[in-house]
């Protein structure tokens, strides 16, 4: 006995439905990834700036401590100077 056309076409409904069902999973899936991949690009930018803030606080913090030693030495350099004239 060979299928009915009945058949045929009720299997061949089925079978694009169910990948129409899956095409959507995937653009969904992909969507879905490309939304993860841009907050992640936020998060290393986030992180990236507060890098930068940190890195210029020390730097400054740094470079005034070497100019307070830098006085602080030439001024005893003055005195002993003055001192043996």
């Amino acid at each position: 006995m060979r299928p009915s056309i009945i058949v045929k076409a009720g299997l061949t409904l089925l079978l694009s439905g169910a990948t129409f069902v899956f095409a959507q999973t995937a653009k969904e899936d992909m969507k879905k990834a490309g939304q993860d991949v841009k907050e992640a690009g936020k998060s290393t930018g986030d992180a990236g700036k507060q890098t930068g803030k940190a890195t210029a606080k020390t730097a400054k913090k740094a470079g005034k401590k070497v100019k307070h030693g830098t006085n602080k030495a030439a001024s005893k350099v003055e005195e002993k100077t003055r001192d043996k004239q």
